[in-house]
């Protein structure tokens, strides 16, 4: 078989980059290339429209095998297996031991349990986890970060007094003094003693890994994938600086850390994401030269332990981008985005439900969220094969920009105190928050597209209801405070500015009505009246759309008629100085007048008094808000 194969190829001749790069500029016609094909990430680094062999020259990640420092291609040998997790925040531990045992017969293997600090003892962990097999489940908790160590001494000794065999448990507590500071702007008790002493209780419990990384805040926060990862990196390394200052060895400390990441819709920049990660965390936690632990054999050339340097990765579909308005289109955002974590060598995933973002999830919705991930495992069979994206031209190299990127990030904080004092300063706050208001302007421009709400809403679609579920400031309970020791992140998603528009519109208990007034040149009176509707309708305005006029009389007419509140003239740019004001003049006032486009003589059309024109150069959010405010007003 491979002989027929050198055999086909040998049939072409090979075709040089130099050739490609003429027939590309022949075909641009004298358009630049850099401006007009090579597209430059939000996380700063250029990536061209092809890529060759000769792009992996001299890359070092082509050299890397599965499952082999510094596992660039994934932890794993033989297989992409990764746990299938739901999440259970416990009201009654009664009725989340019988949703956790149901839900493990629907293809879960990894539980998640929100846990009330104020109600843990034996008894209650012993109901919760009643009748559910620990050796063949990954158990995850979390719970205030104050009754953490608690939290551990309970599980150890529930394990003991169930007899398990410990080698064969795996799980996590999420202790994580730092992401407290993110996200409530606490900064509470001291977080080497607490870790210590968390690493001393579950010590019985070698897989159990208690320290973690939850990276995922700054990826809901809008945080842009260079950031997410460095800062990560940085965050990681704060524990095996501090912890292995204060005398805890190198590759306890390693063993005991894991990464939660978020997924954003970006497809091929998180695959590498996660492929960078592995990589870089590999060699930070080399640097530390840790020493192999009993049982283990995996040791590098200077006798330090390789398998304290692998990274545990769990990944969770992002609820930066999800959107109340047309929510089944989050179906298709954590679809793909679970494909890159699948791809991308994860070890464990939650995927969101798609209603998060305006109820508490329901049993449909977690079935839905619970099947995308089997879909990928059962019917795709993306478990079976290791790190597909290997020798990718495309892929290796944007696994070497993101690196580079994250890296230089992760250098940046370490020389400026490290992670601890980042926080204690603001920086990392700031810098995502930037992101995140860089990244609502350009949902607000277009230049980020949320299909069903800033394109191609669904014009008919009402709330009914729906509002946005709102962030909680505290960690429970009536007596905390929300006032915050630093600054914290801003979760406000993508969408949140259009929503809040549609649902003023809504709330307003008028629903404007738009006209298109289309005359003149078939094709780009339809394409006009088309970008028009979509345009109005994101604030939720009834949209009209019409097959054309012989007059912008009978047009005028027709909207008067129609009882219209809008009135957009849509027509060629060359056609406008004839249709234009003539229609202005005719509607005299009537109802909001708007040029669909931004034609050669807008000038004299403001001349005439028309103000309005909305084209892919104006701020749609903007203009929405501008519109409301005169229409909703009468």
């Amino acid at each position: 078989m491979a002989d027929k194969k050198e055999k086909l190829f040998s049939d072409f001749s090979p075709v040089s980059t130099e050739q490609w790069m003429e027939k590309v500029t022949a075909d641009l016609k004298g358009a630049d290339f850099e401006k007009k094909l090579v597209w430059k990430t939000n996380e700063g680094f250029k990536v061209k429209p092809f890529y060759r062999m000769e792009d992996l020259e001299g890359l070092k990640t082509t050299d890397a095998l599965p499952g082999e420092f510094p596992y660039l291609r994934g932890t794993k040998k033989d297989n992409n297996e990764w746990l299938v997790r739901q999440e259970i925040r416990v009201e009654c531990p009664k009725d989340a031991n019988a949703k956790a045992l149901d839900i493990l017969n629907k293809g879960v293997d990894s539980l998640s349990f929100h846990v009330k600090a104020k109600e843990l003892n034996a008894e209650y962990l012993e109901t919760l986890l009643n009748d559910i097999q620990a050796e063949c489940v990954e158990l995850n908790f979390s719970t205030c970060q104050g009754h953490v160590v608690e939290l551990a001494n309970l599980l150890v000794a529930y394990f003991q007094k169930k007899d398990y065999d410990v080698k064969k448990l795996k799980g996590s507590i999420n202790y994580d003094f730092f992401n407290k500071m993110l996200t409530r702007g606490k900064e509470k008790g001291d977080m080497v003693q607490t870790a210590k002493a968390l690493i001393e209780a579950i010590q019985p419990l070698p897989f159990y890994r208690v320290l973690n990384v939850n990276a995922l805040s700054l990826n809901n926060a809008g945080a842009y994938i260079s950031q997410e990862l460095g800062y990560a990196l940085a965050w990681g390394n704060e524990y095996m600086s501090q912890l292995t200052d204060a005398g805890v060895p190198a590759a306890i400390v390693a063993k005991k850390i894991k990464f939660n990441f978020g997924i954003s819709s970006n497809y091929f920049l998180e695959i590498a994401k996660f492929r960078a990660a592995r990589l870089l965390w590999a060699n930070i936690v080399a640097s530390y030269n840790p020493e192999c632990l009993r049982d283990c054999d995996n040791k590098g050339a200077n006798g330090e332990c390789r398998c304290a340097a692998k990274m545990a990765v769990h990944a969770e579909t992002s609820t930066f981008n999800l959107t109340l308005f047309d929510a089944h289109v989050n179906l298709l955002r954590t679809q793909t985005e679970a494909m890159s974590a699948a791809l991308g060598g994860v070890d464990s995933m939650t995927v969101t439900p798609f209603d998060k973002t305006y109820e508490t999830p329901d049993e449909f919705s977690e079935r839905l969220a619970r099947n995308q991930q089997l879909l990928l495992k059962e019917e795709s069979h993306f478990d079976k094969v290791i790190d597909p994206a290997a020798g990718s031209y495309y892929i290796e190299n944007l696994t070497v920009s993101i690196a580079q990127q994250a890296w230089n990030l992760f250098l940046s904080v370490e020389e400026a105190g490290g992670f601890y004092a980042a926080l204690k300063a603001g920086t990392v706050q700031a810098a995502v928050n930037e992101s995140n208001k860089a990244r609502h302007k350009a949902v607000a421009q277009r230049r980020e597209v949320l299909l069903g709400t800033n394109q191609f809403p669904n014009f008919n679609e009402k709330s009914d209801g729906k509002q946005p579920v709102e962030a909680k400031c505290c960690c429970g309970g009536k007596d905390h405070t929300c006032e915050k020791d630093v600054d914290t992140l801003v979760f406000d998603r993508a969408a949140s500015e259009f929503e809040a528009l549609r649902l003023e519109t809504e709330a307003s208990g008028k629903r404007p009505k738009a006209f298109m007034l289309t005359i003149g040149n078939l094709a780009m009176r339809q394409a006009r009246a088309q970008y028009s509707c979509n345009f109005l309708a994101c604030a939720g305005y009834e949209v009209v759309d019409n097959l054309g006029f012989e007059t912008v009389e009978a047009g005028v007419e027709a909207a008067v008629a129609a009882k219209a509140d809008i009135v957009v003239i849509c027509s060629s740019d060359d056609e406008y100085a004839e249709y234009a004001i003539p229609a202005f003049k005719a509607l005299d006032g009537r109802a909001m007048f708007i040029v669909a486009g931004a034609p050669a003589c807008m000038d004299e059309l403001k001349a005439a008094g028309i103000e309005n024109f909305i084209h892919v150069r104006v701020n749609v959010l903007d203009t929405l808000k501008e519109f409301n405010a005169k229409l909703l007003k009468k």
